[in-house]
């Protein structure tokens, strides 16, 4: 192992765990490391293995920061979550749609307000890190300053994120409307502004079927296949009530998932919110096309939406992920969006081991978004991204991890016992941007 230069290099001690496969479908799916060392060259990883192998080709005068104890996996990634929420999260409603109209579009008719975008985006990424979270795929609102406002939050934090002005152009209050022109002009322009900025990635957002006309979806299937290297975000087949909405509104098309792909925006980098009423066919072509599941069970459970489906999705191979789609979601830490994923599979009478859990807030994820390379894992070159997990964080975890006799049942534990209090430290790009006590001075 050629080791990088030593003012570069930090060295971290503790257990490792991270995947190179999705443990449904793999035995040996991950590496476990119960004494390791990662090594991070300035923003990158160099590499990560057992400590006994690593420290004796460390240069003098790198520094080990002691983690043991603790446990270091990439950084929790979130697929689904909308920024303008985080004000309305816990707020009562009788299901979807009536909550969109008391809460979320009064809510997000704040974010023309350049200042308030702002003010909620330092807010709402600080919770992310201090959830343990630092690559999301965000939904902004309808106004551009609102997308404006957040890339230059996440760039002060030096974050990987993705996030896209919101398209809704009818069945929406007049004060949120954009037009298909209008829409598809200022994501084009937003596009050329943040993405491959720095860290920033772009998606273009229909918020959901209903809230587009079929001017609007076909603008931004075309804008898609201009700059196919960005993203495209949307919600799929969440709510019964709207799911028989969407057929009326668009009965020529064969099903929910056909609505967007009949306008191009079934593909790679597609990753489709919640997905419970999807029939076989929706996931099958989902899985053609390179598509993605962002499945949001704290949201579905929160709304009474439903349970998703894993057995029928894994059948049809579409790539899965965790999401926790504040504000109807109610957890920004994917340790409980992992308590109720496993929650939601058991009542759909299939099981959730936490490893896979694990691997979907990570790998799984970065591989729905095409960024396995970047994000999501330990190998050599992957951006610096990791979190420091803490068995002990409370009382009854520390009581609990204490028992634990395998690798499945410590993760259970933090799965099922876990919250923000279990992020001992989040790393972003090689920096501490957040800690549970002061370690400024080991960033």
């Amino acid at each position: 192992m050629s080791i990088a230069t030593p003012e570069h290099l930090r060295a971290y001690r503790a257990s490792l765990l991270h995947f190179h496969a999705d443990p449904a479908f793999a035995d040996h799916a991950y590496y476990w490391h119960e004494d390791g060392l990662l090594l991070v060259d300035g923003e990158r990883i160099h590499a990560a293995g057992d400590y006994a192998q690593l420290a004796p080709a460390l240069p003098a005068g790198v520094d080990v920061i002691d983690y043991r104890g603790k446990l270091i996996v990439p950084g929790f990634i979130d697929t689904h979550v909308h920024f303008p929420q985080t004000d309305m999260i816990a707020s009562p409603a009788p299901g979807l749609l009536p909550w969109l109209d008391s809460y979320t579009f009064p809510t997000e008719s704040k974010f023309a307000d350049p200042a308030h975008a702002r003010e909620v985006a330092d807010f709402f990424l600080g919770e992310l890190l201090r959830a343990g979270t630092t690559t999301a795929m965000v939904y902004c609102s309808v106004h551009k300053q609102s997308v404006d406002a957040f890339f230059e939050a996440s760039e002060a934090r030096g974050l990987r994120m993705v996030a896209g002005k919101v398209l809704m152009d009818r069945n929406c209050p007049d004060f949120l409307a954009d037009t298909a022109e209008s829409g598809t002009r200022d994501s084009e322009e937003l596009i050329g502004r943040w993405h491959k900025r720095g860290r920033a990635l772009y998606a273009i957002t229909p918020r959901f079927a209903p809230t587009s006309s079929e001017a609007q979806l076909q603008l931004a299937g075309e804008l898609a296949a201009a700059h196919p290297d960005t993203f495209i975000q949307t919600h799929l087949s969440e709510n019964a009530e709207e799911c028989a909405w969407v057929k009326s509104l668009f009965p020529g098309a064969r099903s929910y998932l056909d609505v967007y792909d009949r306008h191009g925006l079934v593909r790679p980098r597609a990753v489709f919110g919640h997905c419970i009423w999807c029939d076989n066919r929706d996931f099958a072509r989902m899985a053609e096309s390179g598509a993605a599941v962002a499945v949001c069970p704290t949201s579905n459970l929160f709304l009474g939406s439903g349970l998703f489906d894993f057995e029928r999705a894994d059948a049809a191979g579409v790539a899965l992920s965790l999401a926790s789609d504040v504000g109807a979601g109610t957890d920004f830490c994917m340790l409980g969006t992992m308590n109720e994923a496993y929650k939601v599979a058991r009542m759909k009478g299939s099981y959730l081991p936490a490893l896979r859990m694990f691997y979907l807030a990570t790998l799984g994820a970065a591989r729905s978004m095409r960024l396995e390379r970047t994000i999501g894992s330990f190998v050599p070159g992957a951006e610096a991204d990791f979190v420091v997990l803490d068995p002990q964080a409370t009382p009854l975890l520390a009581r609990r991890t204490g028992a634990c006799n395998s690798l499945e049942e410590l993760l259970f534990a933090l799965a099922l016992l876990g919250d923000d209090r279990a992020i001992r430290a989040t790393y972003s790009a090689g920096r501490l941007v957040h800690a549970r006590t002061d370690l400024r001075n080991q960033s």
